[in-house]
């Protein structure tokens, strides 16, 4: 071989790694298992992300299946303009205008009872009778000494007449004369005193036929007939009470006085009402008739008395009642039920509910306040919608469903 003659090299033979499928001899589905187990791995994770994403979605996103709350449940009123009646309210009691223990005013035995227990007499009536046979008697003995007297008076002065004419001649002595005149005297004075017996006999004639003192209704009998009864007796026959007309005695605070005593002094007569032991029925009405002249320290309050008709006789004397004193009366004012006041710390509020059927915190000045409602000087209009139930729930911006009034609580008794 020539040695400038050059071989060629060989060409570099390059060889190919086999594939896993190739190594191992796996190929086509069964080859891509993994494939398979990432896609159900993803399509895993999907749902939960779905599951997860609705149960944390806001109670107030749409959802076809599901409810809208209707918002918290109040009972509401609307704010009303008219006139507030300002009512001073006290505790009483009904005391008779007059009461009368009728007695016996002399001694002796009962013979009669004309009168029925609770009957309604009149002044005048005749109620018992006394045994009136002893003080005839006395009438009758009175009577024949004064006509005894009488007729001795009259024989003095006759004497008398011709004493005069004799001690004129010289006939009688200046003694026997004046002593004749001394007896006419005696005898005058003799007849007065019958008079006072006879007047007497008669009067305790007249005691022995009782009557009533006064109109009223008579109680139960206190002694029955048969009885000795004697003048010095302390329980006597029978109480009548004047029930028409009556009286109730009731206590305000002593703070109150100077505004009832203004109305007073100004002639002004002021309505009284009066209600039973509850406070929710009204009994009767009357007038304010006059005020104590005294405040009791230990208590501060002062006693008034009040007139009633008493025509149907509600009342009756020692019953417990209720008693509101009209003072005065608020003209075109806004009322709300005092139910529907709140406060806290930067004042008197109210919830109004508005058109949307939210609540709003409003801000009022609150005036006189009477039995259930109160006057709203400033911060509220008439028929504005204010919630007098269900305020522990709410608050500023939050969504009502109003109730009708007519669930809601019985109005309030009348405040002191």
């Amino acid at each position: 071989m020539h040695p400038s003659t050059r071989i060629p090299p060989e060409p570099r033979r390059v060889e190919l790694h086999p594939s896993p499928e190739e190594r191992t001899g796996a190929s086509g589905p069964r080859g891509r298992w993994w494939l398979w187990v990432l896609l159900v791995a993803v399509a895993v994770c999907a749902a939960y992300w779905l599951l997860r994403t609705s149960g944390e979605r806001q109670p107030g996103a749409a959802d076809p299946g599901r409810a809208v709350s209707p918002g918290v449940p109040v009972v509401a009123a609307a704010a009303r303009e008219g006139d507030l009646p300002m009512y001073l309210t006290g505790l009483g009691s009904v005391t008779a205008f007059n009461t009368a223990t009728v007695k016996s005013r002399v001694d002796g035995q009962l013979v009669s009872v004309t009168f029925q227990e609770g009957q309604f007499v009149h002044e005048g009536d005749l109620l018992a009778e006394i045994d009136p046979r002893p003080f005839q008697v006395q009438l009758t003995q009175a009577e024949g000494q004064m006509a005894r007297d009488v007729a001795q008076l009259h024989d003095a002065r006759l004497t008398l007449a011709r004493d005069r004419d004799l001690i004129a001649s010289g006939v009688i002595s200046k003694q026997e004369f004046d002593d004749q005149a001394a007896k006419v005297g005696q005898f005058e004075g003799a007849v007065k005193v019958d008079q006072g017996l006879i007047d007497n006999a008669k009067l305790q004639l007249t005691y022995s036929h009782v009557t009533a003192p006064i109109s009223g209704r008579a109680g139960l009998r206190l002694v029955d007939v048969g009885n000795v009864v004697h003048a010095t007796d302390q329980t006597g026959l029978v109480v009548i009470t004047q029930l028409q007309p009556i009286a109730v005695l009731f206590t305000l605070p002593e703070d109150d006085l100077p505004r009832i005593m203004k109305k007073l002094t100004a002639g002004e007569q002021l309505r009284v009402e009066a209600y039973d032991r509850t406070g929710q029925k009204q009994i009767a009405t009357g007038s304010l008739l006059t005020v104590d002249n005294r405040i009791d320290q230990s208590t501060g309050t002062t006693r008034l008395k009040a007139i009633f008709d008493n025509e149907e006789s509600a009342l009756f004397p020692n019953q417990f009642v209720n008693v509101r004193l009209l003072l005065d009366v608020m003209k075109g004012t806004v009322i709300v039920p005092v139910a529907a006041i709140q406060r806290g710390p930067q004042g008197t509020f109210l919830y109004v509910v508005k058109p949307d059927h939210t609540v709003e915190v409003r801000q009022v000045t609150i005036g006189p306040t009477t039995g259930g409602d109160a006057a709203v000087e400033s911060g509220l209009s008439a028929n504005e919608l204010v919630v007098v139930q269900g305020v522990d729930k709410l608050r500023a911006g939050a969504t009502v469903q109003v109730k009708a009034p007519d669930a809601a609580a019985p109005p309030a008794k009348p405040s002191a």
